[in-house]
């Protein structure tokens, strides 16, 4: 089933990065033998908020990370915050970045006050240590947390955290050194109903701040995608099927051919839901 792409990707490195958080261009990612991207052209801008979309090994979080610093490309480029990747100190760089993802989660010292685990960020540390924190730092990390509707678990320890409640609380983190780049990694997941849709909420509130940083979002649910995001790229085994504004590009068609099988989109609002046609 034919997919459509909203809007052309330019192959070569624009003149002018100043205004592009991400540029991409015939990227891919080769491990063990195994393409995990191949062929990915893709540019984000600073007002935009994007969308990932995909199935499980789709490539999703391989491209979240090339767009962190954290893995570089086996071919093409990939310029992040104008920088381009192999040729920038990415230690340096990561520090303009906000990355929520549960791996950073697991490597959180679990006994660490919530409250710490936020401001530490500021520090660039995985758990407080001897850095001395002023009343701006732990102002601005209340602030987050409150934010993220969970200021009343400030002294409680990560480790004692719901699911819920520990990805709220890495998206604070996350947003600690007041970034120029937001990646959330599938912050939904495991989540219930009623977790989900709090979530959703918030991610929504901050969308559509226009003091927020772009921010990209990686799910593999229609469901989960929040109002005010704008834009989606839609993976299949590595490859772009789609890409441009969400009112464009998010149909039936193109979620059938990146998933695979004949799919039917309903919208309610401002959000989405899928379900496999009969």
């Amino acid at each position: 089933m034919a997919a459509v792409t909203s809007r052309t990707q330019a192959d070569s490195v624009p003149d002018n990065l100043d205004d592009l958080v991400l540029h991409m261009a015939d990227v891919g990612v080769r491990r063990g033998g195994t393409d995990l991207l191949q062929g990915v052209n893709w540019r984000v801008e600073l007002d935009e908020r994007w969308v990932i979309l995909g199935s499980n090994g789709a490539g999703k979080t391989t491209l979240l990370r090339l767009a962190g610093a954290e893995l570089h490309p086996t071919t093409g480029t990939v310029h992040v915050l104008g920088e381009r990747l192999g040729r920038v100190n990415v230690f340096e760089l990561r520090t303009r970045v906000g990355f929520a993802t549960a791996a950073t989660g697991n490597r959180l010292p679990q006994d660490e006050k919530v409250l710490d685990v936020v401001v530490s960020a500021g520090y660039a540390v995985l758990g407080r240590g001897r850095e001395e924190y002023d009343r701006l730092d732990t102002g601005r990390a209340a602030d987050l947390l409150k934010a993220m509707g969970i200021a009343g678990l400030a002294d409680r320890t990560f480790g004692t955290l719901s699911e819920g409640e520990r990805k709220r609380t890495l998206i604070a983190r996350a947003l600690m050194t007041d970034p120029e780049l937001l990646l959330l990694d599938e912050p939904a997941a495991g989540l219930d109903l009623g977790g989900r849709e709090d979530l959703v909420a918030r991610l929504t509130d901050l969308a559509l701040d226009p003091d927020a940083p772009a921010t990209v979002l990686v799910t593999h649910h229609v469901e989960e995608i929040p109002p005010g995001f704008t834009h989606l790229l839609l993976l299949s085994h590595g490859g772009v099927v789609a890409q441009g504004l969400i009112d464009e590009v998010l149909t039936g068609e193109n979620l059938s051919a990146a998933f695979g099988q004949s799919l039917e989109l309903e919208r309610s609002g401002d959000r989405f839901f899928a379900r496999r046609s009969h």
